[in-house]
């Protein structure tokens, strides 16, 4: 084993010991340094938000991708754009989508400013089918690429059940968090740029490279995949070929993941509570990718969140200027954090 791997597992058994033995309290209670801006975002005159968990920053850093579920929780019969880009002050650029995607779940934006999207909710071919399916946009809408099959939901090398992310590297490599029930696929599935199977690791459970719900998917400076294993609130590492390399607890659960330019790590937990999560508090965690450490907690403003499924953000972005922008589900909404 190389010296570096040795050294971040070291690290990682470190913190997870830290949480295990009474620091929970500290990853709640760290400073918030951000003021909330509500209602950053302004859509067309009669539209109102959906249930938005796909938000990412456009290639400039500025501009910001959200994809939202066409004013509902589905945009089936919908004649509305879901993806949608605003400008840093929330003005609307452009938009597209209608009809081709039926539940927005997870967004990636890709070097050549492609737009990938889970589709994470399918219905069977009668006659056609929708949904279990990533897709790649250009930035103007044009389907360039989709991986599974409309409609289908499989466990094979060419379909998924309820998809929740994806991600591409920077040699073009495709990563896909397939699916989002905890009892479903759970597994991350590896495409070549082209759209070629090549491999994938996980399945049921609690161990490690096991999932329940790997619901977001991030990656480092160094080229190391993080993914959001929510049903088990903790997020796992691993190489780009699936060897397992570290557990973290100390980001809460996390339902969306997001790694900066400068290998700080964002995690927005949506749905703890004591009967999910015991002793932890829902907010978005702030800390670095390198060595776990947990800096900043923006909490989440819901006053009875042991009685409410789901609250503030679930998606997360950061713009280049260290702006964070916070999809938000429950409460079908976009708010933007600024530092003080």
């Amino acid at each position: 084993m190389s010296r570096n791997k040795t050294l971040t597992r070291a690290l990682s058994l470190v913190v997870l010991v830290t949480v295990f033995t009474g620091a929970a309290h500290a990853q709640n209670n760290a400073p918030n340094p951000y003021d909330t801006i509500d209602d950053w975002a302004m859509l067309p005159a009669g539209r109102v938000w959906g249930a938005t968990s796909a938000v990412y920053p456009a290639k400039n850093g500025k501009n910001i991708w959200i994809a939202e579920r066409c004013g509902a929780n589905l945009c089936v019969g919908s004649d509305l754009d879901p993806v949608m880009l605003f400008d840093s002050d929330g003005h609307l650029l452009k938009s597209f989508g209608s009809g081709k995607i039926t539940w927005p779940h997870g967004i990636y934006v890709d070097t050549d400013d492609n737009v990938w999207i889970a589709d994470a909710v399918g219905y069977a071919p009668v006659p056609e089918g929708v949904g279990h399916t990533v897709m790649k946009f250009s930035s103007d809408g044009e389907l360039l690429m989709t991986l599974g099959k409309e409609g289908v939901a499989g466990d094979g090398n060419d379909v998924f059940n309820k998809p929740s992310d994806v991600l591409v590297a920077p040699n073009g490599d495709i990563f896909v968090a397939d699916g989002h029930d905890a009892g479903g696929n759970n597994r991350i599935v590896k495409f070549d740029k082209d759209g070629n199977y090549l491999m994938q690791w996980g399945e049921t459970g609690g161990d490690h490279g096991q999932f329940r719900d790997p619901h977001a998917l991030a990656m480092d400076s160094q080229g190391r995949l993080f993914v959001g294993d929510r049903g088990n609130s903790r997020l796992q590492i691993f190489t780009q070929d699936g060897e397992h390399i570290a557990t973290w607890t100390q980001f809460g659960r996390p339902s969306g993941l997001f790694i900066d330019a400068n290998d700080v790590l964002y995690s927005a937990d949506s749905e703890s509570n004591a009967r999910r999560n015991v002793g932890w508090k829902r907010g978005i965690r702030i800390g670095s990718a390198r060595d776990g450490f947990v800096t900043a907690f923006i909490p989440d403003p819901e006053p009875d969140q042991d009685n409410s499924a789901t609250s503030a953000a679930e998606g997360i972005a950061v713009d280049a200027a260290g702006n964070i922008y916070g999809a938000e589900v429950g409460p079908r909404a976009i708010r933007k954090y600024v530092r003080k």
